[in-house]
């Protein structure tokens, strides 16, 4: 749990068996996003073939939104139920069969189910990932290992456009499908193989086990708490709210961005990559950067209390130049803004995900993640058609942007009211 004394060093040893579940974390994390971004690479080559409208293609994406949110739903507590090995393979089997179903469709109707099973599978890549954390790491790691596996969203996001068309242009477009389908059920090998929790795999010295769980109990942690008991906790409304007000930022700049540059500075798609590759790069740096950090401000005598809500403030106040966007009149000067920017929200996710391990049970994570997850997509939704609104009746991302840039700041205060230490639930119920 967190606690306002100062953190001890590290042991001197230097240990590779949590490092490399991170990385696993890391490809599932960029396989999730790789998968997703299939349909959107394909979607005109698709249109063409099947006369598709744009309503029709609305429906297909809008059965991945509708199932991503039902999957959350049961996601984390199936995987708290479970545990990580077998709920985080259950999950990824799920989506990658799913996202390898795409080749078989021939409808709108196929590729609706397809798209749906896949948002139920994906539901589970950040409850699992940010489980598997809580059980791996010691408190001053997780962020860190945070960011460095949610940095595999912006990974994905790269590869999808550099690999898919590649494939689709050489085999055809089903063959895209199974091909990103496919590694999905080389990562389940992979995972099933090598994965145990800490306390039973073979390679884990007692000394690194020991690190893992220093000042834990582990009667403590392993408790499970269902979401009825979760809402009375006010730590429980401070990380959905958080959630909640930032994510959607996240999905803006996904979906906005490409067509704000070519808009703005008339790029056309033969020039939009690299301003976009550019942007997500920093984001990744952001990512591990961020993750990072508190355990610098640990190193110099701050309490883990103090460093993660240093970190969130530093991220939050990184999100303010996006008000200078709209003042910026050179493409790359709005590309490093943009870069700074995303950098900010992703290093301010990695914390914002580790707080649901520093103030909940080992045992509780998944459900947490899960229900903050799902507030997040629910006003990312209510977000996209405010932004959808916003620029049909003033043609001007001024507005936008201004929301953008206050949303992290707005989310610490939240949180600062509702659980100003951050505290484990079970030491204020």
């Amino acid at each position: 749990m967190l606690t306002d004394e100062p953190t001890s060093s590290a042991p001197p040893f230097r240990s590779r068996v949590r490092w490399a579940i991170c990385a696993m974390l890391f490809f599932a994390t960029s396989k999730n996003y790789l998968d997703r971004q299939v349909l959107g690479i394909l979607a005109d080559t698709l249109q063409q073939q099947f006369h598709w409208t744009e309503a029709q293609y609305g429906y297909i994406i809008g059965s991945f939104q509708l199932a991503y949110a039902v999957g959350l739903t049961f996601a984390g507590p199936l995987i708290d139920r479970i545990g990580t090995r077998i709920g985080y393979a259950v999950m990824v089997a799920v989506w990658s069969l799913a996202s390898a179903a795409h080749a078989l469709a021939h409808s709108i109707l196929g590729f609706g189910i397809a798209r749906f099973f896949l948002g139920l599978g994906e539901a589970g890549n950040f409850p699992a990932a940010i489980k598997t954390t809580a059980e791996w790491f010691p408190q001053s790691e997780r962020s860190f290992a945070t960011g460095i596996f949610n940095a595999g969203a912006n990974v994905g996001a790269i590869l999808a456009p550099l690999c898919v068309p590649w494939i689709a242009l050489r085999y055809g477009w089903r063959a895209a499908f199974l091909f990103v389908g496919g590694l999905g059920m080389i990562w389940l090998v992979w995972w099933l193989a090598y994965y145990q929790p800490p306390e039973k795999h073979p390679d884990v010295s007692p000394a690194e086990f020991a690190y893992i769980r220093a000042g834990q109990s582990e009667a403590v942690e392993s408790e499970r708490l269902d979401w009825r008991a979760l809402l009375r906790h006010r730590q429980s409304w401070a990380f959905m709210l958080a959630k909640t007000l930032t994510d959607p930022i996240w999905w803006f700049y996904l979906y906005w961005l490409p067509k704000f540059l070519d808009q703005t500075y008339h790029l056309g798609l033969r020039h939009l990559g690299l301003p976009l590759i550019v942007i997500y790069v920093l984001s990744d740096i952001g990512s591990v950067g961020g993750g990072w950090l508190p355990k610098w401000f640990l190193r110099r005598g701050a309490s883990m209390v103090q460093a993660r809500k240093a970190t969130l403030l530093l991220c939050a106040l990184g999100a303010l130049p996006v008000l200078l966007i709209s003042h910026t009149h050179h493409l790359w000067m709005a590309v490093g803004i943009l870069g700074v920017v995303t950098a900010a929200h992703q290093g301010w996710s990695a914390n914002l995900f580790t707080t649901a391990s520093d103030m909940f049970p080992r045992g509780t994570v998944g459900t947490i993640v899960s229900m903050g997850t799902l507030c997040a997509s629910l006003s990312a939704i209510f977000f996209s058609i405010l932004v959808g609104w916003v620029l049909q009746w003033t043609h001007q991302y001024t507005p936008l942007f201004m929301i953008a840039a206050f949303a992290y700041l707005s989310a610490m205060l939240v949180m600062q009211w509702l659980a100003p230490q951050q505290l484990h639930v079970v030491k204020t119920s």
